[in-house]
């Protein structure tokens, strides 16, 4: 559905197809990949021929819509593009970055054009680290060009770690996370906590994850990684947390959906890209 922002606050049909918003949290998964995406160029593996949709993966990344009409984006990777394109996505409200590996920010220039429909700055939410680093390496976007550069309008929010923030409302708790020696970022909104590229949770996370209902988190392969969960640390963390359901992303093409979707605990599955569940 279509969804338009009027200067009264979010209305409750669409102006575009008049449709009603639906009165529910929806998180969309609009990519589950690992940083070279699924299938990986050049690669002849049985899951990059595979004709199994679930099987292609952009780079991990999520579309919340909240009850209200709060829409966020967890970070906004170099398929953004293409994803925002085939979800309709032209209002965002809040970016949540986990952090700045290019996965995860490689799209931000793209943002410009939702700078011409929303007719305002987008708000970008990371830590010390994220900020730091986006105006590192996106330099050009905060330095005054001519009339016509064409770059995105940015306003940039730190957070904290286990120090609860608000966007028109909605509250969201950053949670502490490590990938390898890097501090990142996982949130939790609602019932829902959403964690990517972690390799380990401290102890604060672990007890603030103990209240979620619908657990995200990244399971990269069946090997051993240094920055990253495998499938078999990822359920050990799921067991110690014991959410109702929990979802994996970030997953290689080690990960072939139909071979370890039915080796998985009941309440434990693959998110796959358009993927779309409510919490």
């Amino acid at each position: 559905m279509r969804r338009l922002r009027c200067s009264a606050g979010w209305e409750s049909w669409c102006l575009w197809c008049g449709g009603t918003f639906d009165n529910v949290n929806t998180l969309r998964f609009l990519g589950t990949g690992t940083s070279s995406g699924v299938p990986i160029l050049g690669c002849d593996c049985e899951t990059c021929r595979s004709d199994d949709p679930h099987d292609t993966r952009f780079r991990t990344s999520a579309y919340i819509t909240t009850a209200t009409g709060t829409q966020l984006l967890i970070d906004a990777g170099p398929d953004f593009r293409l994803q925002a394109l085939k979800h309709d996505i032209r209002w965002l409200d809040g970016i949540l970055i986990t952090h700045t590996h290019n996965d995860h920010i490689g799209g931000l220039d793209e943002l410009r054009q939702l700078n011409f429909l929303m007719k305002r700055p987008l708000d970008i939410y990371g830590n010390e680290l994220t900020l730091a680093e986006i105006q590192s390496r996106f330099r050009y976007i905060f330095t005054l060009t001519q009339e016509g550069g064409g770059k995105p309008q940015l306003e940039l929010h730190r957070v904290e770690a286990q120090r609860a923030f608000a966007i028109n409302g909605q509250t969201i708790l950053p949670l502490e996370v490590f990938h390898g020696v890097i501090p990142i970022l996982g949130f939790q909104i609602g019932d829902l906590s959403y964690i990517t590229d972690a390799s380990f949770l401290p102890p604060n996370t672990l007890e603030a994850l103990k209240h979620t209902k619908i657990l995200v988190l990244n399971a990269l392969r069946f090997r051993y990684h240094p920055t990253h969960f495998t499938l078999e640390q990822s359920l050990e963390i799921i067991r110690q947390i014991q959410p109702d359901t929990a979802y994996l992303v970030h997953m290689t093409h080690d990960i072939k959906h139909a071979e370890v979707e039915h080796s998985l605990p009941p309440n434990v599955h693959l998110a796959y890209d358009d993927l779309a569940i409510t919490f």
